[in-house]
C-alpha cells in the first residue's frame, strides 16, 4: 500500500525514523522502493548527478518532469515528491501553484518540496497547499540560494538559530507536512524537531531528526565529490569502472563473446 503524507505524520508521533532517498530514473527508483524506502525524492540534484550541470539552478520543470515520470513509473509502495526547480515558484504563489500542479498532473508524484521559510515563501506555501497540492518545507541550508548562502553549515549563531526555528514553526502553520533540515547543528535541529508536530527530515543535521535523507548517488559512491555530512556505503565508480575495464580488455583481445562450439 502507498505511503501518504498523514502516515508520515503518525510516524512522528510513534517515533518511528523515516527513511528517504533519491532517485532520477526508473531503475534507481525501482531498486529504492523495492529496498523499503519510505519517501522517494526526485531531487534538483539531478541536475548534477543525471545531466551535469555545476549547481542546481539551470534545471527547468521540464527536465524535471521529464525524469520524476520515469521515477514513478519505477514505484509502488514510497511516497513519490519532487523538488520545485529555481525560478518555477519563487516569482508568485500562482507560478508555484502552476509548477506544482504541473507536477502532479504530469509525472504521478504525490507532493513537491519548496525552498525557503522568509515570509513570502511561507504565504507561497500556504496558498500552494489550499490549491491541494502537499508541500514539504527546506530551510537551513538551501541549495539554490548557493550564490547568496554558500554550502556554509547555517544556524550557527543564536540568532540565525532562532530565526531558522521561527521559519519552520510558520511553514508548519502554513500547512506543509514535513520540514527539511539541511546542514544546521544537531542541536538546533532537536529544538525543531521537539516543537513540530510535522516530520523533521535531516540532511547534515544530527540524529535526532525524525527521519535522515541522502542523495542516492552519495550513498552508492556514484559522486565525484560529496557534502562532508554523506555516507558512502558502496562504491560503484570502482565498480562499474572494474566492470568496463573488465569487457573492455575481453574485446580487445577476443575473449569476449566465448567461442561458440
Amino acid at each position: 500500500m502507498a505511503i501518504t503524507t498523514q502516515q508520515l505524520i503518525q510516524w512522528k508521533q510513534q517515533q518511528r525514523p523515516i527513511v528517504t532517498l533519491t532517485a532520477w530514473d526508473y531503475a534507481i527508483a525501482q531498486l529504492l522502493d523495492a529496498a523499503g524506502v519510505d519517501i522517494i525524492l526526485v531531487g534538483d540534484s539531478l541536475g548534477m548527478v543525471a545531466l551535469g550541470y555545476e549547481t542546481t539552478l539551470p534545471l527547468t520543470l521540464d527536465e524535471m518532469i521529464h525524469h520524476a515520470s520515469a521515477v514513478c513509473r519505477g514505484v509502488n509502495r514510497a511516497l513519490v515528491m519532487c523538488d520545485l526547480p529555481f525560478l518555477t515558484y519563487q516569482e508568485s504563489s500562482q507560478q508555484a501553484i502552476h509548477s506544482a500542479g504541473r507536477i502532479l498532473k504530469e509525472t504521478g508524484a504525490q507532493a513537491v518540496k519548496m525552498e525557503g521559510g522568509y515570509p513570502a515563501m511561507v504565504e507561497t506555501i500556504a496558498r500552494v497547499v489550499q490549491a491541494g497540492i502537499p508541500v514539504m518545507a527546506h530551510v537551513g541550508l538551501t541549495p539554490q540560494s548557493v550564490h547568496q548562502l554558500g554550502y556554509r553549515q547555517q544556524g550557527k549563531t543564536p540568532e540565525a538559530g532562532e530565526k531558522i526555528l521561527l521559519e519552520a514553526i510558520a511553514l508548519e502553520q502554513a500547512g506543509a507536512f514535513a520540514v527539511l533540515l539541511e546542514h544546521i547543528p544537531a542541536q538546533l535541529a532537536l529544538q525543531i524537531t521537539q516543537k513540530l508536530s510535522i516530520p523533521t527530515i535531516g540532511i547534515g543535521a544530527g540524529v535526532h531528526c525524525d527521519g535522515q535523507v541522502l542523495v542516492t548517488a552519495d550513498l552508492l559512491g556514484l559522486s565525484s565529490r560529496q557534502p562532508p555530512f554523506a555516507k558512502s556505503y558502496a562504491n560503484l565508480q570502482e565498480t562499474i569502472t572494474q566492470a568496463v575495464q573488465e569487457f573492455s580488455g575481453e574485446v580487445r583481445s577476443r575473449q569476449f563473446p566465448s567461442q561458440q562450439p
